[in-house]
């Protein structure tokens, strides 16, 4: 008896151990087939982290580089130092410099260079987009010629009047009263501002879709689900919400920033966005705009983001862009923009002001009682009523 309980002992645990090594064999090969990527406990890629978006790569390729579609490392180096090079030297201002013309010096743009950010403020990144070793010279990539393709007839004026004050000469006048068959002037109310002018949404298309690279604050943060894939842009705070395998809200519904649907296609997260309102974040772009997107790992420290934009609103066919996102330790800043954020105000004072000093009578009698007087110093508000009682006269 003893015998066989041995025997029967030692087959049980050479079973048990044929199991255990059948069980570790299963783990190596799934772990093979997953990759060498980080991954989620159901085997998907782990997206979740924070990333760095910045690059010096442009969105459309400039067409002095016609056909060239990558450049060398040499040319590729050469060009981030020059930039660098040019970003340290402004960088530099004289404490003493005079302080700019009144008004504006007639310099195209709403400040007709009066004063702005230095090179200081801005991060734009430092690296040109880098993919299978080649260095891109645009992140479009279809059309083959890395540029957004023509507009359809009539695209371009669907939004002229948020553009206007960026192609007119700012003289310190009111100079949009003088143009005829406008609806509205660009500084009428709040409501006909930017919305990065209201805080409401980041500017460049940062919160996307297409999520594009900007002048600063290019961090996102991934918070990966199985149900859900949140993307936070440190510009405004943007947060995007995708629903893993879901259905589109209803066609009334429309948002800022559209309705992301999300799908895993192997180790690629693609996300389908549609139900734009009248104003994409994509600048041009129509509420007919769709973004599909697609994330995927190229290795434990880099995302590639793929995008391709539709809409037969804006440009006579899709066009398809991809660059990389950098994983990073540095967290998603705060960006507060409605602290203490007197712009708003100012330009609507200010517009109501030229409008007051061009029109005069009932112009002026309703800006010398609005609020607006009070906007501005003591010294210039005093100044300012001077001069205009002696033209009255």
């Amino acid at each position: 008896m003893k015998t066989q309980r041995t025997r029967g002992g030692v087959l049980a645990w050479v079973q048990l151990a044929f199991a255990a090594a059948a069980a570790v064999l299963l783990v190596l090969v799934a772990n093979m087939a997953w990759g060498d990527i980080p991954r989620t406990a159901d085997g998907k890629p782990e997206l979740s982290g924070y990333y760095d978006t910045a690059t010096v790569t442009p969105l459309q390729r400039p067409p002095r580089l016609g056909d060239t579609k990558f450049m060398d490392a040499s040319r590729a180096e050469a060009e981030e130092a020059r930039r660098t090079a040019f970003r340290d030297r402004v960088e530099v201002k004289d404490p003493n410099r005079e302080a700019p013309k009144a008004g504006g010096d007639g310099s195209a743009g709403p400040a007709g260079n009066v004063g702005g950010y230095q090179t200081f403020w801005i991060d734009a990144g430092e690296k040109h987009v880098k993919i299978d070793g080649k260095y891109r010279t645009s992140i479009i990539v279809d059309p083959p010629n890395g540029r957004q393709p023509p507009n359809v007839p009539g695209a371009g004026r669907r939004n002229q009047h948020v553009y206007l004050e960026y192609t007119h000469k700012n003289d310190g006048t009111a100079w949009w009263l003088d143009r005829k068959g406008l609806p509205f002037g660009p500084y009428d109310d709040p409501e006909v501002r930017p919305l990065q002018d209201r805080c409401l949404i980041g500017f460049g298309t940062t919160g996307g879709p297409p999520m594009l690279p900007t002048l600063y604050n290019n961090h996102k943060r991934i918070v990966q689900t199985p149900d859900s894939v949140m993307i936070l842009t440190e510009m405004v705070h943007d947060a995007r919400i995708v629903r893993m395998n879901g259905e589109h809200a209803p066609e009334q519904m429309r948002r800022w920033l559209g309705d992301s649907i999300g799908r895993w296609e192997g180790d690629t997260l693609v996300v389908e966005t549609t139900n734009f309102n009248d104003t994409p974040s994509l600048q041009g772009a129509s509420r007919d705009l769709k973004v599909v997107e697609r994330f995927s790992r190229i290795d434990e420290e880099t995302l590639l983001y793929n995008f391709t934009v539709t809409d037969p609103q804006t440009w006579t066919a899709p066009w398809t862009g991809e660059y990389t996102w950098e994983q990073t330790d540095e967290p998603v800043y705060e960006y507060a923009c409605h602290e203490g954020n007197y712009a708003m105000g100012n330009i609507l004072c200010g517009a109501r002001r030229q409008e007051a000093e061009k029109l005069g009578g009932e112009t002026l009698e309703a800006f010398l009682q609005s609020s607006c007087l009070a906007r501005m110093g003591s010294a210039e508000r005093e100044a300012w009523l001077a001069k205009v009682q002696a033209e009255g006269e």
